[in-house]
């Protein structure tokens, strides 16, 4: 399935089309990329039954040492059975700060980069894939990833994950939805 234009225009309908193709395979795990928790109360609504893990930014993303998502809606999805993790960017991390400060190319950022060809939302269903798999959240069975352009979800993968140490073992199996229309994100 592929959208006219990306972003969350499309949450619930990536949430359902990514249900119905877990459904159709026999998966029972989802990760999703959810900044503030909007995007994982969606999913909560629509994957009852699975393992939802909701992959956020990594504490001081904006303010040194604060969270994105705020403590009582993490602590509201927990309780609701959903594995919420903040971890640092998988596919940039420390090397976006020395690309900042030194210039230069780096490997983990041209994969990044790589990805986005196919929309920002496959790389960061992708990234989010390795972060949950990092967290110990995933058993290591495919797995449906979500991702979106900036706010919401708008692209759905079916992915064998992989921790990060082993990259390049993970495999997008499908795509289940993505945006046709799409900008580079930097």
């Amino acid at each position: 399935m592929y959208f006219d234009q990306p972003g969350k225009v499309n949450t619930r309908e990536t949430l359902t089309a990514a249900y119905d193709r877990a459904r159709e395979l026999g998966l029972d795990e989802v990760v999703l990329a959810s900044t503030s928790g909007e995007t994982a109360f969606v999913a909560l609504e629509i994957f009852k039954d699975f393992r939802i893990t909701a992959v956020t930014y990594h504490h001081g993303y904006i303010e040194p040492f604060k969270p994105i998502m705020p403590y009582r809606t993490r602590k509201q999805l927990e309780e609701k059975g959903v594995s919420v993790i903040s971890a640092t960017h998988a596919l940039s991390g420390v090397e976006r700060a020395v690309a900042k400060k030194h210039s230069g190319v780096y490997p983990a950022l041209l994969i990044a980069d790589t990805l986005k060809l196919f929309g920002q939302g496959t790389k960061v269903a992708v990234e989010v894939t390795i972060m949950a798999a990092d967290a110990g959240t995933l058993t290591g069975e495919d797995i449906i990833a979500i991702g979106g352009s900036s706010k919401g979800a708008d692209t759905a993968l079916v992915v064998k994950p992989a921790n990060q140490s082993n990259l390049f073992d993970l495999r997008i199996r499908e795509i289940v939805c993505k945006p046709r229309h799409f900008k580079m994100a930097t």
